[in-house]
């Protein structure tokens, strides 16, 4: 028999500790997520010449989003990889690590030579470095949102994780941004351009990486882990979650499958679309300013919905995300027919903000459905499961149904998703009402009057 202490509440943190998390939290998202991005806007505007270019412009399009999709494969490896050792050492130390390893790849990327020069090796080493980057994100999401959600105070778990939520949107902009500096320093089609200047916002990554290492070295970790460590012998976070929570792990990833669709599609998808030859035919600075004003209505949508999570429940405000979604998926390509940047602008907001409904109470949600010992892996691996269909696989199938049979396919793809995501969203447990420490004591206290048998890893 193993006997546990009783678990002690930690006391409400001060207003000024609180703050400082949510900025932690927001900084790393957004630093993990820039670097994440850029090679989205990369691979939709120069990756197809510079890595793929005896394949003609179609084909090259869906190579390079090929190596995009990677990273959505890797994102679950990383969850597991990340989440037990967030589960056992904890978020912060993770979290820097994750940081850490995503910034590395980028910069590496950045100097990746092109296929004129090494030949096959130059894809290979993209897929490669892309692989890490999707492994680095896998860990950093459930980390990032756990460190708001067992913070937060009370009522305000959908608030508070809403904060890494709006890292995307403000990733998004930043890596936009970038991109359209360099575009009208450069120009818009030059070889400069496409030799070195698309290099150049993966490189200064590197500056962005140390001022997250600083934020996130600042902060304590969770005074709901630091309770929920006790001298029961553990399983492997990810068979323990599989195991008890196998449910919420399969209905967490088919609730978020569509907003990974509409992310991707919008920030990759689009872009591509927008810039392309055969689709929008528009100019690259008419794309990425676009991006830019609509990451910041985004933002506000994040934040929005999260708080409005916290009166209304979780469930709903996704739901309502997904039932909007359905019919908007079927007019959004009639609509970018017309080819005017009017056009773009309201067809990548609108698709933006659906998400973001969705996306700010994502943040609370996961963390709410498992218990504090497995939190981290069962978060990261119904997150990232969603990241597998909804990010890799649907922007790899718009690049194929837009060519043929077209872009209608790509709309009526994205509104069965939607269905589907529905669905999984209404079969979902309610939890926010649940206190997260006073769960994990319980589950804790339980378990310590069970003999303990064999030693775990």
């Amino acid at each position: 028999m193993t006997s546990v202490s009783p678990v002690s509440h930690a006391s409400p943190h001060s207003r000024k500790t609180l703050r400082k998390v949510a900025f932690a939290s927001a900084a790393g998202t957004t630093i993990e997520f820039y670097d994440f991005f850029i090679y989205g806007t990369a691979a939709a505007l120069v990756f197809p010449v510079v890595f793929f270019p005896a394949l003609g412009a179609a084909a090259g399009t869906v190579a390079s989003f090929g190596t995009f999709a990677v990273a959505f494969f890797a994102r679950p490896v990383g969850a597991i990889i990340f989440g037990h050792f967030g589960d056992r050492i904890g978020r912060k130390k993770t979290l820097i690590t994750t940081l850490l390893m995503m910034g590395i790849a980028t910069v590496a990327i950045g100097l990746v030579p092109d296929a004129k020069t090494i030949g096959v090796a130059a894809p290979i080493l993209l897929v490669v470095l892309r692989f890490v980057q999707g492994l680095a994100v896998g860990g950093e999401w459930a980390g990032a949102t756990l460190l708001t959600a067992e913070y937060a105070p009370k009522g305000k778990r959908g608030l508070f994780g809403s904060f890494p939520q709006i890292g995307p949107s403000i990733a998004f902009a930043l890596a936009s941004a970038t991109f359209l500096i360099t575009n009208l320093t450069l120009g818009d089609k030059s070889e400069a351009f496409i030799t070195i200047g698309w290099r150049v916002p993966f490189i200064l990554s590197a500056v962005l990486v140390l001022v997250g290492f600083w934020v996130r070295s600042s902060i304590e970790e969770t005074p709901v882990f630091k309770n929920a460590r006790q001298p029961v012998v553990r399983k492997l976070p990810v068979l323990e979650s599989i195991k008890r929570q196998p449910k919420e792990i399969l209905l967490a990833g088919g609730s978020l499958t569509l907003l990974f669709a509409l992310f991707y599609l919008g920030t990759a998808f689009l872009t591509s679309y927008a810039a392309s030859p055969t689709g929008m035919k528009l100019g690259r600075v008419e794309v990425l300013s676009t991006g830019i004003v609509a990451s910041v209505f985004v933002a506000a949508a994040t934040l929005a919905s999260g708080i409005l999570s916290d009166r209304f429940g979780r469930k709903k405000v996704i739901a309502t995300s997904c039932i909007i979604a359905v019919p908007w998926s079927l007019v959004l390509f009639p609509l970018l027919s017309t080819g005017t940047v009017l056009a773009f602008g309201v067809g990548l907001t609108v698709t933006l903000m659906i998400f973001a409904i969705a996306y700010g109470p994502a943040g609370a949600l996961l963390p709410e459905l498992f218990e504090t010992r497995y939190r981290y892996t069962g978060a990261g691996m119904g997150y990232n499961l969603a990241g597998v269909v909804g990010g890799g696989i649907v922007p790899l199938l718009a690049a194929q149904l837009a060519a043929s049979p077209g872009t209608w396919a790509v709309g009526l793809l994205l509104a069965g998703i939607g269905v589907f995501s529905i669905l999984c969203t209404l079969a979902l447990p309610s939890r926010e009402h649940n206190d997260m420490e006073e769960a994990s004591a319980a589950a804790s206290l339980k378990e310590s009057t069970t003999p303990v048998r064999a030693t775990a890893s």
